[in-house]
């Protein structure tokens, strides 16, 4: 008696025990999961008899809104593969992955149009439909999606797949910082145990209210696609990062739980509104993305009531391998002390496998004394199948039954696993390790600070010294010595960054991750210029 692990059968249950209930909101739509179910099943059949079958690609290019998370449920039920794009790339890196991924149709949002309508003539795609948008007009040569599945007869049953737990269900591409972007390759099996441990570690319960505010396309949203329908709770779309809107549709929808990268929480915690506001859902919102600041984990507890839970992972691994397990001991602590404990990344959860920190020149595990340096590695049920059609990368990422993930951390005694920088990112100085995370968390500290990136940057006597890149609150007037002189007496004083720029802006992915590649290019280029 063996059924295929799948996400896909959470969308059956759902219709089965709660066809009346509130699956999805989309501004002023409102769809049960009896409604949502239906339009993905019409979304398969058209698709099916457009010509996709089991093991087609099927490219998508939406922001969060009902009709991504049809797409996920409608393509992938066809034993098809959905392929989700940044729609924040370029067109280059978009023409790229849509030739690689061998996509045979695009599902594109209007507003997203004039990016395809450049590249459309050096595409493989069969078919485009388009999701027309108020206001936004498109070249492209397709049909719309709302006629696209409204074409599908009413009596036409869905082709019967059968699927294999370890067959591809998404192919995910990576941002390709220094080379071209890698295709992901996840399987229904390690989708299904990443959303288990989505459910089960951020205590997802039927009564949730979830707000996108994470981008579907980005790890499938962290598995939040799938495990919000398992507990038949209620799905809330955002079109884009909004922090006013946000924080109005927290109270609209007593929102109660939510995603989003540590940027996205500087956001929120330094609109001016969060100040006037009361959040009475207490909502839990998991982080991830970057190493959180411990003083930015207690401003948004402080100021928002946010219950923060710190999770970690990669595309390549579903992507959750760790997360802070918060226990009742950590209570009596002060709250910069729990901040302090919630920035660590943790310990394994309960499905994805093993993962710990290796030491990089003879593989052993590191040292459980919060000191000993090591690599970040995983192995068991969420890894990636690998790249897509790239062996070589594939080989590199896993070795010996382990995926590397490029992260330096350390282990605390209690075995809280806690990432010092990326291999790339760490600094070395002098012969000393500079963690640039250790320094970006001290100056989160400070009150003129808004964001702020260290990067390594070149030095005659030393090789390369930290320097800090920031932005500053709203109306602050600090000065370079006043930052320098700040972290000198907050850390010890090798460590503290050399100089000081004040920019308007720092470069971020799409899902808000700081892009340091970009900072050092041109720094490292003898150019100061950031925005």
């Amino acid at each position: 008696m063996f059924a295929a692990l799948t996400p896909l059968d959470w969308k059956r249950r759902a219709i089965k025990y709660y066809p009346e209930k509130i699956a999805v909101i989309d501004e002023d739509k409102r769809f049960t999961y009896k409604e949502f179910g239906k339009r993905t099943d019409q979304l398969s059949i058209a698709l099916h008899n457009a010509g996709i079958q089991a093991g087609d690609h099927v490219a998508v290019m939406l922001p969060n809104t009902h009709y991504m998370l049809e797409c996920f449920y409608g393509i992938c039920q066809l034993g098809a593969v959905m392929v989700p794009l940044n729609y924040r790339l370029t067109a280059k890196d978009l023409e790229y992955i849509i030739n690689h991924s061998d996509a045979k149709m695009l599902i594109v949002d209007a507003e997203f149009g004039k990016l395809i309508e450049d590249i459309q003539d050096q595409l493989p795609i069969e078919k485009f439909i388009i999701v027309e948008v108020a206001g936004c007009e498109s070249a492209i040569n397709g049909v719309a999606y709302e006629e696209f599945i409204s074409d599908v007869p009413e009596d036409v049953q869905l082709p019967q797949v059968d699927i294999d737990e370890n067959q591809m269900l998404t192919l995910n591409y990576t941002s390709g910082t220094t080379s071209n972007p890698k295709g992901v390759m996840l399987t229904h099996r390690s989708n299904y145990l990443n959303a288990a441990n989505f459910l089960h570690h951020l205590n997802v319960v039927h009564d949730d209210v979830y707000l996108h505010t994470l981008p579907m396309f980005h790890a499938n949203g962290w598995g939040g696609i799938w495990a919000i329908t398992a507990a038949g709770a209620t799905h809330v779309c955002l079109r884009k990062v909004d922090p006013p809107l946000i924080l109005e549709l927290f109270d609209q929808h007593k929102i109660s739980i939510l995603c989003g990268a540590p940027t996205v929480v500087n956001m929120l915690v330094n609109e001016p509104k969060a100040k006037d506001i009361k959040i009475t859902t207490n909502p839990r919102m998991a982080t991830a993305g970057a190493p959180p600041a411990a003083a930015l984990i207690a401003k948004a507890q402080d100021i928002l009531g946010l219950n923060m839970i710190h999770v970690y992972g990669l595309t390549e691994t579903s992507p959750f391998i760790l997360y802070n397990e918060w226990k009742k001991e950590f209570e009596s602590r002060t709250p910069e002390e729990q901040a302090t404990i919630k920035a660590r990344q943790g310990i394994e959860l309960a499905f994805n496998g093993e993962t710990k920190v290796v030491n990089q020149e003879d593989g052993r595990e590191v040292a459980w004394d919060g000191k000993e340096l090591g690599e970040i590695v995983a192995r068991g049920n969420v890894v990636m199948s690998g790249y897509y059609k790239d062996p070589e990368k594939t080989a590199e990422a896993i070795r010996d039954g382990w995926f590397y993930t490029g992260d330096l951390a350390v282990t605390y005694p209690d075995g809280y696993i806690e990432i010092q920088d990326r291999i790339k990112d760490m600094i070395i100085s002098g012969g000393e390790n500079i963690s640039s995370t250790e320094i970006e968390g001290v100056l989160y500290k400070h009150p003129d600070v808004m964001e702020v990136a260290v990067i390594a940057v070149p030095d005659e006597k030393w090789g390369e010294v930290p320097k800090a890149i920031i932005v500053l609150q709203p109306g602050a007037q600090v000065t370079e010595q006043d930052i320098i002189s700040y972290t000198r007496d907050n850390m010890a004083h090798f460590k503290a960054p050399k100089s000081i720029d004040f920019v308007e802006a720092l470069p971020k992915t799409a899902t808000g991750k700081l892009q340091k590649f970009r900072l050092r290019e041109m720094y490292w280029n003898n150019s100061k210029k950031v925005n």
